[in-house]
């Protein structure tokens, strides 16, 4: 607990608020105003029938970087928000600072959207000063975690992950937060965290963990580190910890990493997520096996237990109802667990949801939908957990319905 309590000290939380935490689960109004915008049916009783009922912690719910809806990302208050929702999961990104130390950061190049380096003496070590925007090119900067040592990481103050692009001073171009977001909890002088910090805080929680092994934005090796050192780095700041791997799903977009650790660390790697961005790929498809660099066989023949495709991947619709995709029902089939992201991440929905819901945006045109589709991906696609930047609507979901 040492460095968490030095960060509490800091005025974040009082310490008696991590023990009551691990036991009180509070959801707020949002998830029964979602409820409300449901289409009448047997989904909007049962969700009501629930409306009273004391809800529970569950590794269904998976905190996406805390609970960015309303927190900065990546904060001990976003984490400390996601754990009072019941989230039985909790989420780092990792990457490596300069002295290669492992942070929760959700991109190695993302300081200057994430945290107010741009404002600071410390804005002399991005690889991409800032440049205000004119005419038609935007405003424009990159400021990487490898730029700086974990002493000046440290001194930085985070901020909701946003940035206005037609800025023409830094002060605008930190200033561009969603309309639908908040920076009400923003701007707290602390709050950062290394992952081996993350780490105390999960626990203390009554938390799991599922850290995500960021690719770098510079060439590897880095100043002597490897790929393989930097994947193996993440395991042991558990094995330090005493954190047993039945407690950890360590996620990784590339495909080595999770053979890596199936191989390497088999106890971790029983429990490796491959996160799948294969819609990068021109013409893939999750309804054509065709267009997939591997199919759900092929993966699973390589040791891959746990898949986890964005949302859209898993689901698409027939006959104006939500239904599961060729992907879902081939990983299904081919005996994978599958976790989602990510819920709670798109603002209103009465225009079609966006990016998360593409495969779907026919039939999205309320809030509402937010249930229909954690209905189907938990009853028809089995998903064992969804991501969500606002960990009350799926904990409130898995309570309903006595997931655990």
């Amino acid at each position: 607990m040492r460095h968490i309590l030095t960060l509490l000290a800091t005025g974040l939380a009082a310490a008696p608020a991590l023990a009551q935490t691990a036991d009180v689960i509070e959801l707020g109004p949002r998830p029964f105003y979602l409820v409300d915008r449901m289409e009448d049916g047997p989904l909007k009783e049962k969700l009501m029938s629930c409306m009273g009922q004391e809800p529970k912690r569950t590794l269904f719910s998976i905190g996406h970087r805390g609970a960015p809806l309303q927190f900065p990302e990546h904060t001990v208050a976003s984490n400390l928000a996601a754990a009072r929702m019941g989230a039985g999961i909790l989420e780092c990104d990792v990457t490596f600072t300069k002295d290669l130390e492992l942070v929760c950061r959700h991109a190695q190049n993302d300081l200057h959207t994430t945290t107010n380096i741009l404002a600071t003496p410390l804005a002399e070590t991005c690889v991409t000063p800032f440049t205000p925007a004119s005419g038609d090119q935007n405003a424009t900067a990159e400021c990487r975690t490898s730029e700086i040592t974990l002493a000046e990481y440290r001194t930085l103050v985070p901020k909701m992950d946003a940035a206005n692009r037609a800025a023409t001073s830094v002060e605008a171009y930190l200033d561009g937060t969603a309309g639908w977001r908040t920076d009400l909890y923003a701007g707290e002088p602390t709050g950062i965290m290394t992952h081996a910090e993350s780490i105390e805080l999960f626990k203390s929680l009554g938390a799991k963990f599922t850290p995500e092994l960021k690719s770098p934005s510079v060439e590897m090796p880095f100043n002597g580190f490897t790929q393989e050192d930097y994947a193996q780095k993440l395991v042991d700041e558990y094995k330090a910890a005493g954190i047993p791997a039945s407690d950890v799903w360590l996620q990784s977009f590339n495909l080595d990493d999770v053979l890596y650790w199936i191989s390497a660390e088999p106890e971790f790697g029983a429990q490796a997520v491959y996160l799948m961005d294969e819609y990068n790929i021109d013409g893939y498809s999750p309804m054509d096996p065709a267009t997939w660099p591997n199919t759900m066989a092929e993966l699973k023949a390589m040791g891959v237990n746990y898949i986890a495709p964005p949302t859209w991947m898993l689901v698409t619709t027939r006959d104006g109802a939500i239904v599961p995709s060729e992907l879902a029902v081939q990983a299904q089939a081919a005996g994978l667990n599958i976790i989602t992201w990510t819920v709670e991440r798109s603002g209103p929905l009465a225009t079609g949801g966006g990016w998360y819901y593409q495969s779907i945006a026919d039939v999205t045109d309320s809030d509402g939908v937010v249930y229909e589709l954690i209905d189907v991906l938990a009853q028809d696609v089995g998903v064992e957990g969804i991501f969500s930047d606002w960990p009350a609507t799926t904990t409130f979901y898995a309570s309903c319905m006595g997931l655990d």
